[in-house]
């Protein structure tokens, strides 16, 4: 081969590779996931979604690009967050509770918004409707206020005598409020005494469960909040020491060794909201995506945690349970 030849050839296979990574760089989408929480905290959830995605066809690092960004439980951080991601000129936005999908809906009217676990998204405003959202905003609600009666109601039957239970709750938080009431509606019910604690921080967590014992309550219920999750060690430790039952809506609050968790299979909404960002990408509008609500729920009981309080759990109970931790 002549030496032009083989310059103009080599000088082509350049020109060729560089427009097919140009190419290939084109095609990879790119989305943002904005979050309240630690990555470690989410952890679980990231993968269903990831894994979701991936059942659809789109691979993080092959033509989709997922920026993670998480608030480490600073609310204060997700707006200077969320304006990252916007800069980062991501096509969709993927928030997981309310506090998140609030911030995200105050920033921008025209990126898509895939919300994963909020409470009401129509009486915070967030959709005009659950069959046709209209606006930016759709994805999937975990609005189940009634599972903090059956918390309260599994706690009660593991352990009868119960008389007077703590409840720990975030005022500013619409989900938490809405289980708060439900939870004292059906201690009511019961002949339950209920005193109702407010944790808006960590600080106020502290204070929450020094008046929890003070006040001699028989057993914690603890409902929805991200204040509640980033410091669940530290109420299930609370709850142990001082031999306290204690229920949550999540299957980490069991795991990190709270007696009992009933609730919203969390995995299963991110999995779910996969299917929300596949629709977006291809075209769809998120103002035509109906709201879907939950269909998997668990409940997972650490036995451990019941034999180190002397609990005996009826067949029946452990009968219920999705998993139960030896």
């Amino acid at each position: 081969m002549k030496r032009r030849e083989f310059i103009l050839l080599a000088t082509g296979a350049i020109v060729s590779t560089h427009d097919a990574r140009a190419q290939q760089a084109a095609n990879v989408r790119r989305i943002g996931f904005l979050s309240p929480f630690s990555s470690a905290t989410t952890s679980r959830w990231d993968k269903a979604l990831l894994q979701g995605l991936r059942d659809l066809g789109w691979l993080d690092g092959r033509n989709l690009a997922v920026e993670f960004r998480y608030a480490e439980g600073r609310l204060e951080r997700l707006p200077d967050l969320v304006s990252d991601l916007i800069r980062q000129k991501v096509e969709i936005l993927v928030t997981t509770v309310t506090s998140d999908t609030t911030v995200a809906k105050n920033a921008t009217a025209e990126i898509p918004i895939v919300m994963v676990a909020v409470g009401d998204p129509v009486a915070v405003g967030f959709v005009k409707g659950l069959a046709r959202p209209g606006g930016n905003i759709t994805g999937l609600s975990q609005m189940t206020p009634d599972l903090s009666g059956k918390r309260l109601e599994l706690l009660r039957e593991i352990v009868p005598d119960i008389s007077f239970v703590a409840l720990l709750f975030n005022p500013e938080d619409r989900l938490s409020i809405l289980d708060r009431k439900e939870a004292e509606r059906t201690a009511q019910a019961l002949g339950v005494k209920v005193r109702s604690l407010e944790v808006r921080n960590k600080d106020d967590l502290g204070k929450a469960l020094s008046e929890a014992t003070a006040s001699h309550a028989d057993a914690l219920i603890i409902v929805p909040a991200p204040v509640m999750l980033e410091n669940l060690k530290q109420i299930t430790d609370f709850a142990l020491d001082n031999r306290l039952p204690a229920s949550f809506h999540l299957r980490e609050f069991a795991e990190s060794g709270g007696l009992l968790s009933y609730g919203v299979d969390r995995s299963d909404l991110f999995r779910r909201a996969a299917s929300y960002i596949d629709k977006i990408l291809k075209g769809a509008s998120p103002a035509d995506l109906p709201i879907q609500q939950p269909t998997k729920f668990e409940l997972v009981i650490n036995l451990r945690t019941a034999k180190a309080l002397n609990l005996a759990i009826s067949p029946r109970v452990l009968g219920m349970a999705d998993e139960v931790i030896e």
